[in-house]
This record gives C-alpha cells, structure tokens and sequence, in this order.
C-alpha cells in the first residue's frame, strides 16, 4: 500500500480500487471491417455487419429459425448418432473429443435436418453446424444427408442444404471419404425423381463437401465473400509455388467464373430460395403433362 492510500479515507480508497465494467459480450467487433457494433443489433441483423456487409458464421439452428417457417419447423433424424469404429487416437481419443464436442454445443453431431415450410413451400432442410468438428462430414453426416434425400423423395418436397464445412472428418479417416460418394449417388437419385435441390454454399465450404453435395445443386448459391473450394489458399500458393489472384477462392471470384449461380445476401435468402422451388417444381410439373 503506498502512503497515499494509507491516509485516504477507507470510502475513496474503495471506490478508487472499483474498476468499471462492462457486460461481457455487449459488443462484437467484424472480422473484415473492424467496426464495434452492439451486439443486439448485429444479431437483429442476421449477424450482418450493418457497415461492410460481411456475413458472419452463424449456428445450423439459427439458420433454420431465419429460414424455415416457424409453425412448420420439425427436426427429423434426430437418432442417427456417431461411433468411433476405428478407435481412432491422436493426442486424445476420438470417442473423448465427440463426447466433449457434444457436450459444447449440444448437437450429436455436423448436420441438423428439418422436414417444413419456407414461406408455405414443402421442403426438406439441412444445415451444417460448424461449430462441431468445423462442419466436418463423416459417418453421420453422409447418413443423415442421404435419408434427408430419401424423406424428400417420399413427400415430393424440394431439398435444400446449408454448407458450413472444412472437408473430410480426419479421425473417421476413409469411412469419412466415403460419404462424397454415398451423399453424390443418392443426390442422382434425387435428380432421377426430378426433385429440386438448391445448396446454399457459406463461409467456409472446403474439402470433401465441396467437392461433393455442396456444388451438385440444381441451384448452387453463396453468401457474400464466402470462402469455397477444396485445399485452401496457403495450400495452393505452397503447392504452385505463385501468388493467387486477389479474392481467389471467394464466392465472388467463383460466380464471375460460372462456378456458382448467384450471390445472395442473407437477409434475402428466405423470399428467393421459395421463389425458386416454386418455379422450379411448376416446371417440373409442365415438362409431365407434355
């Protein structure tokens, strides 16, 4: 204690050792821009800088909440949960890490389904939790995805799927590389109905998913500067030894090269994404009467 606290009065040296705070989480600073926003109204906001547009990550189940029309929203799939075949170890148990990870996030694993409505249009809805194991696609996820394409095949309702991923689970090693292949044959059988399926590809689609269920939609969309593609851009720039082009890998970059559709920002997905069903599936519809 200094000898200045010693003769202040004990009031002044409490309210001089109070330090203000604020509340944790009020505020939430943008990853590209940098602008402070409150929090409550980056949320409102869909988790959209009001400033620069960048769309932030946002959970599997927020999005089916913006997305899927609240009366008619209903989890399907719910049982189908992962094992550690292999028993796989690195510096920790893979069967201790999902347990972990379960726990975190309070999902069982990648990929939440829903059976409902957007804006009173049947569909069968799927979206990625980044959060658990970055998205990754294994045993479970390919699983799911693949029933999600039959539950559409059997109610004749359009699927659409929301990508959030880094690729291929690494600790399910070749069980993970063989969902490209299953959720790729079942999608044919999808197209072989003539069932719409729109893919909504946001920040990040890498690896295995993109180079499997996230670019086979009938309509392939991405959010704003979304960051698609297989190895990722240090990998490359490693590989070839040269510098990328400015924005490479970024959904904008993709769409001037026809690699998807369109860009659409967030808050418009809802409207457009019914929008085109219906066009789709009144098609459909016109090609079997003829």
């Amino acid at each position: 204690m200094s000898w200045l606290d010693k003769i202040l009065p004990k009031r002044i040296r409490a309210n001089k050792d109070r330090k203000a705070s604020v509340p944790e989480g009020l505020w939430h600073k943008c990853a590209s821009c940098e602008t402070v926003i409150y929090r409550a109204e980056f949320e409102k906001n869909l988790n959209v800088c009001p400033k620069c547009n960048h769309h932030g990550r946002i959970s599997a189940r927020k999005r089916a909440d913006i997305i899927i029309d609240n009366e008619s929203k209903n989890e399907i799939l719910v049982d189908v949960k992962p094992v550690d075949m292999l028993n796989f170890k690195d510096k920790e148990k893979y069967k201790d890490k999902l347990s972990a990870t379960q726990k975190k996030t309070g999902e069982t694993d990648a990929l939440v389904v829903y059976q409902g409505k957007i804006k009173s249009v049947p569909v069968i809805a799927c979206f990625f939790e980044y959060s658990f194991f970055g998205g990754s696609m294994g045993s479970v996820v390919g699983e799911k995805f693949s029933k999600a394409i039959q539950k559409a095949i059997d109610n004749n309702s359009a699927l659409i799927c929301f990508s959030a991923s880094g690729g291929a689970r690494m600790q399910e090693s070749l069980f993970s590389l063989f969902q490209m292949a299953k959720t790729s044959s079942a999608l044919n059988k999808l197209s072989e109905k003539k069932i719409p399926y729109i893919s909504i590809l946001t920040d990040p689609t890498m690896g295995g998913v993109s180079a499997s269920l996230a670019m086979l939609g009938d309509i392939n969309i991405a959010e704003p500067n979304a960051l698609i593609g297989f190895a990722g851009p240090r990998v490359i720039e490693q590989t070839v030894g040269e510098k990328l082009p400015e924005g490479f890998q970024r959904s904008e970059f993709l769409q001037d090269h026809g690699a998807i559709d369109f860009i659409l920002n967030r808050s418009q997905q809802k409207d457009k994404i019914a929008e085109i069903i219906l066009s789709l599936m009144s098609n459909i519809k016109n090609e079997q009467k003829i």
